[in-house]
């Protein structure tokens, strides 16, 4: 069974949403996985003057925050993170700039690896955090998977590079196009990663 980790910051839930379409999708083609989320770096009093922000937290309170055990863990990873001004958001990099030791003994070499993200405005960066996500990949020395155009609903999401979704500054939910493509997204990661490990 192949070991899949979703591992995601989201400030208000829109990137959660996509990870746990992710997570889904991926156990439904028979991977074991586990979801998690990076830590939290903003301070008490941005997060409190946003009440989308405030409930988020509340919400995922339950969700285990990442280890480098997890990454050793894992057959595949899969990284999503908000974009901030076409990078990923702060809180993800942090955690990235964290695994040189890893790293340093080859241990993320071969593991397959997919990403997704989320913008608050049309063009707000998508493709381009998708793509540094994937610089990470490249250094860790992982075979990365994208969605491509390889499910009739990458033609409706449109992003082949990595589900995306824009959420007008987190006022509005993933919608069903958006989720179906995470979804799929989390599918071809676990097929692919059980062709690889020859299951």
């Amino acid at each position: 069974m192949a070991k899949i980790a979703v591992i995601y910051y989201s400030a208000t839930s829109t990137t959660y949403k996509l990870a746990k379409a992710v997570e889904e999708g991926a156990a439904a083609a028979g991977a074991e996985v586990k979801l998690f989320k990076v830590k939290e770096l903003a301070p008490e009093e941005a997060i409190a003057s946003n009440q989308g922000w405030s409930a988020h937290r509340l919400e995922t309170q339950d969700v285990p925050e990442v280890t480098l055990a997890d990454l050793e863990w894992a057959d595949a990873i899969i990284l999503g993170a908000p974009t901030r001004y076409g990078l990923p958001a702060a809180q993800m990099k942090q955690f990235l700039d964290t695994t040189g030791p890893l790293w340093g003994q080859g241990k993320l070499v071969n593991k397959i690896a997919s990403s997704f993200t989320s913008a608050a405005t049309l063009h707000g960066g998508q493709e381009s955090t998708i793509l540094a996500l994937n610089n990470t990949f490249y250094h860790w020395g992982c075979i990365i998977v994208a969605p491509s155009y390889a499910d009739p609903i990458q033609f409706q999401a449109g992003n082949p590079y990595g589900t995306s979704f824009v959420s007008q500054n987190g006022t509005v939910a993933p919608d069903d196009v958006a989720l179906s493509a995470a979804k799929f997204q989390g599918k071809r990661v676990a097929e692919v990663t059980a062709k690889f490990l020859g299951e």
